[in-house]
């Protein structure tokens, strides 16, 4: 739907958006909303001018194309490639790469995790969010940034930030404490950290912008707080994060919360594709950087469990398979057509 690129033309020659500064960006998406004359209403600009051709969409927009790779995937590259480097350097010098701490599935033994994309588990999820984050932070590739994401003008504690603190990149424990912290106090669900970073990476593409030391904490904030409105049907208000992190007050809350939407322009769908996609690779992120899945050897009520779920969708498939029998098939729906077995005399 209003794709303006033929098939005539390569994705090679695709012409390219011009790079702006977020506060233009952010001037922009202020002045679009103005009213145009006096007897008008506020003008909104129509989705179809603001689409773009997929083959743009697909290499800027990750966070809206199931197809797109993800950015911080790629962020990660080259670090696994060094690690794995180094492995086999040291597979080679005979160096003992110690303890294995993977579990493997055997004749007697199979393993299995609880961790699906429907119910992931909070704490590994957590731990490959913030893992995200700071290759994020660390391969980033400039210090674009806004000044309602800037620590230091809107501190979250009363505590002084050390001289280096916006040229020292945070280690991944210490993003780890602080959006488990979160978490913990607003019981936050394992979906929201994926649909949080889901915003995160699309804040960064829609606004041209860079998660560095200085506003990582809050850019993440903000997220959380879109994604814990947008996700659970019980919502965390403003004030509760007020709570939470004490020296911030409610109206810079509201503030950063009204930015965050605008430079989002309001796009806060993310469809089941993207969320699947999301969550496949950060189990990609996980394996590549040994950040193993909590595994459970399968016993006798795991197994009654999952032969269950079997029954039931096994269930759902025939009624669907029956029903649709009853009906006239079309070319589209061929599904259940059942075809009965030649007779020869």
């Amino acid at each position: 739907m209003g794709n303006t690129v033929t098939c005539c033309i390569s994705p090679e020659s695709s012409p390219k958006l011009p790079s702006r500064q977020p506060a233009e960006r952010l001037e922009e998406l202020e002045t679009s909303t103005e009213v145009s004359d006096d007897n008008t209403l506020p003008y909104l600009q129509h989705i179809s001018d603001r689409e773009v051709p997929d083959e743009l969409a697909f290499e800027s927009n990750p966070s809206d194309h199931a197809r797109a790779s993800t950015i911080f995937l790629y962020k990660s590259q080259t670090d696994v490639r060094d690690k794995r480097k180094s492995n086999h350097i040291n597979h080679i010098s005979h160096v003992s790469p110690g303890q294995l701490s993977k579990k493997y599935s055997s004749c007697s033994t199979i393993f299995i995790d609880d961790n699906t994309v429907s119910q992931p588990n909070l704490k590994s999820t957590i731990k490959c969010v913030t893992l995200a984050i700071y290759y994020h932070i660390k391969n980033r590739d400039s210090d674009r940034s806004l000044d309602i994401f800037d620590e230091e003008l809107h501190p979250l504690s009363k505590e002084p930030l050390p001289g280096d603190y916006s040229r020292v990149d945070p280690e991944h424990k210490v993003i780890y404490r602080f959006v488990r912290m979160l978490f913990s106090a607003a019981q936050l669900t394992a979906e929201c950290a994926i649909v949080t970073l889901v915003y995160l990476e699309r804040l960064l593409t829609y606004a041209e912008l860079d998660i560095c030391p200085c506003n990582w904490k809050r850019i993440v904030l903000g997220a959380i707080l879109l994604a814990s409105k947008v996700w659970d049907d019980q919502a965390v208000w403003n004030v509760d994060y007020c709570q939470i992190l004490k020296e911030i007050t409610v109206e810079d809350m509201n503030e950063m919360e009204r930015q965050f939407l605008e430079l989002l322009q309001f796009n806060i769908n993310v469809p089941a594709s993207v969320y699947a996609k999301y969550y496949f690779d950060l189990r990609q992120l996980a394996d590549d950087n040994n950040l193993s899945f909590p595994l459970e050897p399968l016993d006798n009520q795991r197994a009654k469990k999952l032969e269950a779920i079997s029954r039931l969708c096994e269930d759902k498939y025939k009624d669907l398979c029956k029903a649709s029998m009853r009906r006239s098939c079309s070319a589209d729906n061929l599904i259940g057509v059942r075809h009965t077995n030649a007779v020869l005399s």
